[in-house]
């Protein structure tokens, strides 16, 4: 047994997970070790109280041997510490889809492994069609929806890319419903996910609840980005007010968010 499998992370977090068919699958131990190596960035780790890899990955049903594409994860990104690891030992593959191949990195290949960027844009999809097992999209819904016509284009290149009964997994920051996805707050209804969802060829599997945060009101004075990790406390380039209170939002952690498990069904 090698060191990598040795590092399992702690046990499973008892935060409910609410399934509209099915049951999430216990966690496998590569993916613990994963999410628990010593590669990982203190500031990212940390941050697992908030995003809850494991439990979310298991949820989508994430798989020994599954090729993943992660959108737009950025250079060596939170979810390429895991995601990438966890494919070099199972025999799976990780996958970027990125705006700019030639300015990807993805870390050190003795860890990450032999990872693949391809283009990804709302003109130009890259990814070979048919050949993904899972396309995990971690909070990029609020920027495609000020856009006209970019979510639908995002939906359509997933659904090309993926297997028939691929998984579209989203984490996504949650407005309350009848809130306008356009606002710019970082926000977007769960339902308007769904639709652009369905209407690409998706059937909604399963919803959870796992990153969920009931403190987080959803009504800022800078967004999603005044909470943690951003913790943006002024407008770009002024100080912050004498009266801004820095606390009670810290106090808030990170944003509440919707955790959706889709299917390609055409």
């Amino acid at each position: 047994m090698t060191n990598f499998h040795r590092m399992f992370g702690a046990a499973l977090m008892g935060a409910a997970i609410v399934c509209v068919s099915a049951p999430a699958l216990a966690a496998d131990a590569a993916l613990k070790a994963a999410a628990s190596g010593a590669w990982r960035a203190p500031e990212n780790a940390a941050r697992d109280q908030y995003r809850h890899p494991v439990e979310a990955l298991t949820f989508w049903g994430l798989k020994p041997g599954m090729t993943v594409v992660d959108v737009n994860p950025g250079n060596k990104g939170w979810w390429t510490e895991i995601l990438a690891p966890y494919a070099k030992a199972t025999g799976g593959a990780y996958v970027a889809a990125v705006g700019n191949v030639a300015n990807y990195s993805a870390g050190d290949p003795a860890i990450m492994g032999d990872v693949k960027a391809y283009t990804l844009s709302p003109t130009v999809n890259e990814v070979p069609a048919g050949s993904v097992d899972m396309v995990l999209v971690a909070r990029y819904f609020h920027n495609w929806a000020r856009q006209d016509g970019t979510t639908d284009a995002y939906m359509s290149a997933f659904n090309t890319m993926l297997k028939p009964g691929g998984i579209l997994a989203v984490e996504q920051h949650r407005a309350a419903e009848g809130a306008d996805p356009k606002a710019g707050t970082g926000y977007v209804p769960e339902s308007y996910v769904i639709e652009a969802a369905k209407k690409a060829g998706f059937e909604l599997v399963a919803k959870s609840e796992i990153n969920a945060n009931p403190k987080d009101s959803r009504d800022h004075p800078f967004g999603v980005w005044t909470l943690k990790p951003i913790r943006t406390s002024a407008a770009r380039g002024q100080e912050p007010a004498a009266d801004f209170d820095r606390a009670k939002y810290d106090a808030i952690g990170e944003s509440d968010r919707m955790t959706l498990k889709f299917k390609k069904v055409k």
